[in-house]
């Protein structure tokens, strides 16, 4: 058995599921987790974020059941309306991060949105990726140059099929896989003690 963890890094609700994430994965080390991107404002849903007049109110009831904080930068970011989140660009971000160091994946794409979502900066830039990988350790030319790899538009696509293929219609997801079976361990909202619960009720197929 193993975990996909499906979510979109510019999903706040999967910003604020994070922490709950990294507390799974810090109990059940065991357990492998595949990061999946979601692509959640692609194609006619990639517009400016004035159009989404419920963003506000999202954020407010984000941080009321996870505690997540919004930064200043991201408030700068989007205050004239005409921030696009482009959701293609993200997972091509999240490829290229996977790619580089695929142990630390759920760690990364947690920094990745605290990039966005705290110091304000898009994850359509490249720059954005220099910035991450300097504070985590790695080596910013190699994940810039990964984000900008054509393999890395080719990943962000499968990773959207992939989520379509795993029946996911909101982010975040958490699922545990086991053969041909998929079961959602939470979506959307979930404490880890929850999560832990339905895991051990979880019967892996033989």
């Amino acid at each position: 058995m193993k975990l996909a963890y499906v979510f979109d890094a510019y999903c706040g609700w999967s910003y604020g599921f994070a922490p709950t994430l990294a507390e799974v994965v810090r109990r059940h080390r065991d357990l492998e987790v595949d990061v999946v991107s979601g692509g959640l404002f692609t194609g006619p849903r990639r517009v400016p974020i004035r159009e989404f007049g419920y963003v506000q109110g999202a954020n407010a009831k984000i941080t009321e059941l996870t505690g997540a904080r919004f930064g200043a930068g991201y408030a700068r970011l989007i205050a004239d309306g005409s921030f696009v989140m482009d959701s293609e660009a993200a997972a091509r971000g999240v490829a290229a991060l996977r790619r580089i160091a695929p142990d630390r994946a759920v760690e990364l794409v947690a920094a990745l949105q605290r990039a966005f979502y705290v110091d304000g900066l898009s994850l359509s830039d490249p720059a954005t990726y220099r910035t991450v990988a300097e504070a985590n350790g790695l080596d910013p030319d190699a994940v810039a140059d990964a984000f900008s790899a054509p393999e890395s538009a080719a990943e962000a696509e499968a990773d959207f099929g992939r989520s379509a293929a795993l029946g996911v219609d909101a982010f975040p997801t958490l699922l545990a896989l086991d053969g041909g079976s998929a079961t959602r361990l939470a979506v959307g909202h979930a404490g880890a003690d929850e999560i832990d619960r339905r895991l051990a009720a979880f019967e892996p197929q033989s």
